[in-house]
């Protein structure tokens, strides 16, 4: 490809993926990602801070899920604006599973993509719960409802990985908060007395 083709950040994505599955993270190069995509480092560095962002991305994710939160309606109790929220990333995930099955097995081989994970996850939390303080609820509700539905989100999206039925990200997300509301159920007491 020359390097004047369209989708500079894409293919270096893309190359990165398919180097860091074969040959490994540590042992890929911003040099090899570039060529690799048929670009040149200096390009690579308009795009990614360093080799690890190209898999975790700027902050669109976490400004696209508070722009969610923030559009819901006022009425919606707090848990659930974060998990519609978090719903409408189903389409845009459902087009990259094969993307994202391989990048979270790189992470998953990397202890120090693991917790760059982590802190990206924070960062959708943070986000969530700032755009449920713009709507006026009040601490520690903003940030449980937004910790709360990262968390159910985390489980729904390696579920979805692996999920050989192909069912969506969504009802992951959806069985994932039931599971979680059974869990947190508080036992009815029994009006009888002894």
């Amino acid at each position: 490809m020359g390097r004047w083709e369209p989708d500079a950040r894409g293919r270096l994505e893309q190359a990165a993926l398919e180097l860091y599955a074969a040959q490994g993270f540590d042992q890929t190069t911003v040099a090899e990602i570039a060529s690799h995509a048929g670009l040149t480092e200096r390009t690579f560095f308009r795009h990614f801070a360093d080799k690890r962002e190209v898999l975790f991305g700027g902050g669109a994710l976490a400004d696209g899920l508070a722009a969610a939160v923030d559009a819901a309606p006022e009425s919606q109790p707090p848990l659930d604006a974060v998990i519609a929220a978090l719903e409408s990333l189903s389409d845009f995930f459902e087009e990259r599973h094969t993307h994202a099955q391989r990048r979270q097995k790189v992470i998953a081989a990397n202890p120090s993509l693991q917790e760059r994970e982590l802190i990206k996850l924070a960062s959708l939390s943070t986000a969530m719960a700032g755009a449920l303080r713009r709507r006026g609820v009040t601490e520690p509700a903003a940030s449980l409802a937004a910790e709360t539905g990262v968390a159910v989100f985390k489980v729904a999206f390696e579920r979805w990985l692996d999920d050989a039925r192909k069912r969506t990200l969504a009802q992951h997300i959806r069985e994932s908060l039931d599971e979680l509301r059974t869990v947190t159920a508080v036992p009815r007491r029994s009006t009888k007395r002894a």
